[in-house]
């Protein structure tokens, strides 16, 4: 069964960084595109940055680029997402979610076995 686990939310302040990661358990990682999302409170689920089963394709949204990378160790069965520079509009669960090797879109319909996320909140 395919499990997916995010960690690394937190409290922090505008300008903070934190590293969210994606731990895969079950199967591993190396056949999936992952996908971070997150969800703000009153807003839908949205696409923040995605990246392919190799690690060759990767997508942002563009209130991100240039603050966040992501990036995966297939040998650790884990994505991480590196979030620097984050503002209080960051503030949100994130989530992952695995989908097919390659990505199309960067959209919540494209993923699935989605884990129970973890919170962001961006505070001063």
């Amino acid at each position: 069964q395919l499990q997916l686990v995010e960690s690394g939310g937190g409290l922090v302040q505008p300008g903070g960084s934190l590293r969210l990661s994606c731990a895969a358990s079950g199967f591993t990682l190396d056949y999936y595109s992952i996908g971070w999302f997150r969800q703000a409170p009153g807003k839908e689920r949205e696409g923040v940055s995605c990246i392919s089963s190799s690690g060759g394709n990767t997508y942002y949204r563009d209130s991100v680029k240039g603050r966040f990378t992501i990036s995966r160790d297939n040998a650790k069965n884990t994505v991480y997402l590196q979030m620097n520079s984050l503002k209080p509009e960051d503030t949100a669960i994130y989530y992952c979610a695995a989908g097919g090797r390659l990505f199309r879109i960067c959209g919540p319909g494209s993923f699935g076995s989605w884990g129970p996320g973890t919170r962001v909140t961006v505070s001063s």
